[in-house]
């Protein structure tokens, strides 16, 4: 066994809201602990914000605080020999890359930009979020009041538009095995 295959490391999706981001996080958990039998943890933007971070609003100060919380776990999981899978929005440049580096001082931090399209993301809105913010109802709703700052080189970009969510897992399993993780 390599020494990638045994230390930690973080996969960080980011992507607009309804983008899939939590899907795809989901199925690769689920592959990972069947491959490579040890500990995954996922850090869900909702869930993360609702037990972690409930305190926050959506300004660009609370967004980046919520981010820096989500990579300061993520770290102390990936320095603990453990796998982190982060599924945050996380639309600012700048946040994204504090939270890389917080990581790689103790593993590899791969971020995976999840590139669907805002009409695809409000076709998949179940929740009628999108809507909401585009009549005022919701401030600093990203991609629509708020920024989303492209990531620049990613480790893996996927435009889930004709995938599916297994098509989308196979591509980041397919991406860990060429870092030597699996």
């Amino acid at each position: 066994m390599s020494k990638k295959e045994i230390e930690g490391f973080t996969i960080f999706f980011t992507g607009l809201s309804g983008a899939g981001k939590s899907t795809i996080s989901q199925l690769v958990e689920t592959k990972l602990k069947e491959l490579l039998h040890r500990p995954v943890t996922v850090l869900d933007g909702d869930q993360v914000r609702q037990h972690l971070s409930a305190e926050l609003g959506f300004s660009k100060q609370d967004r980046d605080v919520n981010i820096r919380r989500i990579g300061y776990v993520a770290s102390l999981i990936t320095k603990h020999g453990g796998i982190a899978i982060c599924a945050p929005i996380a639309p600012y440049k700048e946040a994204r890359r504090e939270v890389r580096e917080m990581v790689e001082q103790y593993g590899d931090f791969i971020e995976i930009y999840i590139a669907t399209t805002i009409e695809e993301c409000e076709r998949r809105d179940v929740k009628g979020l999108y809507a909401k913010a585009k009549a005022g109802e919701i401030e600093h709703f990203t991609g629509i009041s708020d920024p989303y700052e492209e990531p620049e080189n990613p480790e893996l970009r996927i435009e889930t538009e004709g995938m599916t969510p297994d098509q989308s897992c196979q591509l980041v399993i397919e991406s860990l095995q060429k870092l030597g993780h699996c």
